[in-house]
């Protein structure tokens, strides 16, 4: 098979729209045209994670020529951050809606998931992080975990580690997760294997960072080959923020509670008990959780049952102090200071 023949015309090599790294996706045009006609569809939704809506009116031409007249395509310009972030309006109001860049959280007939998986080569930089690693010979087990983007290299990336003289533990971790080795920037569970190190491959410090903070005795070792740059995940400067946080919180009076209506991050139980513990919470339902939103609200501090990430990434914007939910226990007295921990999801909606 020629390499021209491995890729679908949606990956976009001929548009001028690479990005950096020569990053390349498939965008299974194919199985997304099979189920417009099986379904005699007229209307499709088209979501794009952030990093990549720029992409999307392109796959849209790509696939206008394959259908012809007669199908409208409409792209989704809600916010997209994981699996979890399904525009449930437009999917809703389409007879076919495809989500690309993650892979299901739970299978749904009412969703085509693309998980475009990247085909940027994984051995060299794992290579490189052998150096970073515990040799073999003084720790010969090692877990290895990964993002969506690149679970199509996971055994290559296992047999490289193999070869290399380690034990490679992997595992996975729960209903959230679709693949084994998978981690979420919300559950690491994937990772909660014996081995005393850990292998992250993938870009970004976020995964990687919860992944240290929910197994703290490991040595987490972040192998980014889209940046080609390995480091260490190193907590120290992320428990400093959060333990500021914490502290500024302690003298709130008057708390915000925030639910996140998004299909797969409300945690309506927690914010429920919350409310039912403290006389001075108020419930505030929203999407998407912003500095702005919540700017208007005379709140002394927010606790957020919603995506972790929103607390963790961008807590430094929001003008009051933003807890996690096992942060606001500690702030009201209800647990020692010494629990602070990661917050991470568990199941699926």
């Amino acid at each position: 098979m020629s390499q021209e023949s491995e890729y679908s015309e949606g990956d976009l090599r001929n548009t001028g729209m690479a990005l950096k790294h020569d990053r390349e996706w498939d965008y299974e045009l194919e199985r997304i045209v099979d189920a417009i006609e099986e379904r005699d569809a007229t209307k499709v939704g088209l979501q794009f994670p952030e990093g990549l809506k720029r992409r999307g009116p392109s796959v849209a031409d790509d696939l206008r020529e394959l259908v012809g007249d007669g199908v409208t395509f409409m792209l989704s310009g809600q916010p997209c951050y994981g699996a979890c972030d399904l525009d449930t309006y437009l999917m809703k109001r389409t007879d076919v809606f495809v989500h690309f860049g993650h892979s299901p959280m739970k299978e749904s007939n009412k969703v085509i998931y693309v998980p475009l998986f990247s085909n940027v080569e994984v051995t060299p930089i794992i290579e490189e992080a052998l150096e970073t690693l515990e040799s073999p010979d003084e720790t010969p087990e090692i877990g290895l975990v990964t993002t969506a983007q690149h679970m199509n290299r996971f055994e290559e990336m296992a047999a490289f580690l193999e070869e290399a003289g380690y034990e490679v533990q992997t595992r996975r971790g729960d209903d959230r997760l679709t693949h084994e080795g998978q981690v979420l920037g919300c559950n690491y569970a994937s990772a909660d294997v014996p081995a005393d190190q850990v292998l992250y491959v993938g870009g970004g410090k976020f995964h990687p960072l919860g992944l240290a903070m929910e197994h703290p005795e490991k040595h987490v070792v972040i192998a980014d080959p889209v940046n080609n740059v390995v480091t260490v995940a190193d907590t120290e400067k992320f428990m400093k923020q959060r333990f500021g946080a914490v502290h500024r919180a302690m003298d709130a009076r008057r708390w915000g509670v925030i639910f996140c209506t998004k299909i797969g991050q409300g945690r309506w139980e927690i914010a429920q008990d919350i409310l039912a513990d403290n006389e001075n919470t108020y419930l505030i339902t929203m999407d998407e959780v912003t500095p702005d939103r919540l700017r208007n609200f005379d709140m002394d501090a927010f606790v957020n049952t919603g995506c972790p990430r929103i607390t963790t990434d961008d807590g430094p914007r929001f003008h009051k102090p933003m807890l996690t939910p096992g942060e606001y226990e500690i702030a009201v007295g209800n647990e020692p200071l010494e629990n602070l921990s990661f917050d991470t999801f568990h199941g699926t909606w």
